[in-house]
């Protein structure tokens, strides 16, 4: 069930149908659905597509498992796409079951990390505990896969092109392939399609470009190709013109190729869609700070602040604006703000000086006076 308010955070297009799809059932339970993960964003829909794309990248799987850790260690709550259509009510929910994650790993011998981008990929039959006897199963046929030299990447593309996931259990799954792909997954009894028992309208063809482009800019702005990414996020803003994520996404391509005044112009425009975007807030703010203009800048860093007081960057960044305006006891409290946000990283470290030396200056003034 999706509870009113919460945020969702879509990491690469779904498989199932377009985005702006599941948007609007979304919308419909008073929650959010977006492309990217924001600050605001409570939970994290990792779509199969990133498989495809992962299986042809030069680092492969990795980047999803660097990704997803990211997201847990932020401690958002991971869901996989067959879960996200569960709780949409678009996915048909599995057998009753009893059997739990720590269970499954006990009895599979199946590596947790393994088991835990299995299941968020959706190649068992539930994505969550409780887990079935089926799961089980699977978990061994997995098991084995990995320990003959397969990956969780490999298992998860394979198992996808072969029919519903829960009736792998009563087939031989294969490591290797005639066509020279060693790390492939076969199965003795051939290949069907996913049919998903889904309930929805699968959308429009520009849906599919939509989905399509945006994944092109991403990979174009990862890459550093800025001018291009740019270009790109502005036909996905087409296509879909109140798409908050893609004005952000196209600001910072703007603004890394030199091009503030149109960076600042999308910086704005994301803000317009969504008013709680705190880090376009943010990222506004330092554009116009670099082009001098403090008034404006103090301004985007306090509403930043308002919109979300655990975010210590606009903190830190506003203690510095007051500290080379001369405003040095604000910049002091600001300071001492950011460490009680956070009091261990290199930042850390820095407002402990800043606090020191505005520490040292006022006391030097005290002495003068007396």
């Amino acid at each position: 069930m999706i509870l009113p308010g919460a945020v969702f955070g879509a990491v690469g297009p779904l498989a199932a149908f377009p985005l702006r799809l599941a948007a609007r059932e979304v919308e419909r339970r008073h929650a959010e659905l977006r492309r990217g993960v924001t600050r605001r964003t409570t939970h994290v829909v990792f779509g199969r597509t990133l498989l495809a794309k992962a299986s042809t990248a030069r680092t492969g799987d990795a980047d999803i498992e660097r990704r997803v850790q990211a997201e847990r260690e932020a401690g958002r709550e991971l869901v996989s796409e067959n879960g996200f259509l569960r709780l949409l009510g678009l996915l048909k929910a599995p057998q009753a079951s009893s059997l739990s994650r720590q269970s499954l790993i006990d009895q599979s011998r199946l590596a947790a990390p393994d088991f835990d981008m299995l299941s968020l990929f959706d190649a068992f039959e539930h994505d969550g505990e409780p887990y079935s006897f089926r799961d089980l199963i699977l978990a061994r046929k997995y098991a084995g896969l990995i320990a003959s030299g397969a990956t969780w990447g490999a298992i998860a593309r394979s198992v996808h092109r072969s029919g519903p996931v829960a009736s792998l259990t009563a087939k031989s799954l294969n490591l290797g392939s005639q066509h020279g792909r060693p790390d492939a997954i076969y199965l003795d009894e051939g290949r069907s399609e996913l049919d998903g028992q889904l309930l929805f309208d699968l959308g429009s063809p520009e849906d599919d470009t939509l989905e399509e482009m945006f994944a092109e800019a991403e990979a174009a702005e990862e890459e550093g190709r800025h001018d291009e990414a740019a270009a790109l996020y502005q036909r996905c803003m087409a296509i879909d013109p109140k798409d908050a994520i893609a004005a952000f996404n196209r600001a910072n391509c703007l603004r890394s190729a030199g091009r503030a005044a149109e960076a600042a112009h999308d910086y704005a425009r994301a803000i317009k869609l969504d008013p709680g975007f705190v880090e376009a807030w943010f990222n506004l703010a330092g554009l116009v700070s670099d082009e001098g203009k403090v008034a404006s800048a103090r301004r985007h860093l306090q509403k930043a602040i308002a919109l979300d007081k655990a975010y210590a960057d606009p903190v830190f960044n506003l203690a510095r604006l007051e500290f080379d305006a001369g405003n040095l006891a604000e910049a002091r409290r600001l300071w001492a703000r950011y460490l009680e946000i956070d009091a261990e990283s290199e930042w850390a470290r820095l407002a402990q000086k800043g606090i020191q030396f505005v520490d040292l200056h006022m006391a030097g003034e005290r002495d003068v006076r007396a």
